[in-house]
């Protein structure tokens, strides 16, 4: 039997014909890395039958309840975050316990934590404005009408 190579062609998705959708995760009492990489996967639309890598075909992301997210062991004291201020001598470290409490913590701490999960180019800047993190249980996004998805249901 011969298969007919031409009805198996790879479809490509390019940026007319992807779906996206709009999703709402409740971060309550979630961990914070499994989280991450969940909510980075679904940026990237990689639950998606018609992936494409180089393709913004993921959907957009409501995290609400960011500021009860969790971690695990004594990662919110030990866990180091470095940046470098451009100055001599201005190397900085925070923790996620001092992160949290700046104004906005929640929402950056989640925010950065996705960015590391995605790959380092021109798409995953392009996919983190896809992002929109809150810190409450309220979100400004009603007219998208998203529809929210259990996080703990997807590998």
């Amino acid at each position: 039997m011969k298969v007919d190579t031409l009805s198996y062609k790879t479809i490509s998705v390019n940026k007319a014909t992807a779906t996206k959708e709009w999703v709402v995760v409740d971060a309550t009492d979630q961990v914070l890395g499994r989280l991450g990489t969940k909510v980075a996967k679904l940026l990237r639309g990689k639950y998606k039958p018609n992936f494409t890598p180089h393709v913004d075909c993921g959907d957009n992301v409501i995290i609400i309840n960011a500021d009860k997210v969790k971690l695990t062991g004594n990662k919110w004291n030990d866990r180091v975050y470095l940046h470098y201020t451009g100055y001599p001598g201005g190397q900085r470290e925070t923790t996620p316990a001092q992160l949290l409490a700046r104004p906005n913590g929640a929402e950056r701490l989640v925010k950065k934590v996705v960015k590391g999960m995605l790959p380092k180019n021109k798409l995953s800047r392009q996919l983190l404005d896809n992002l929109y993190v809150y810190a409450g249980s309220e979100h400004k996004h009603e007219a998208q009408s998203p529809k929210a998805i259990d996080i703990n249901v997807l590998k």
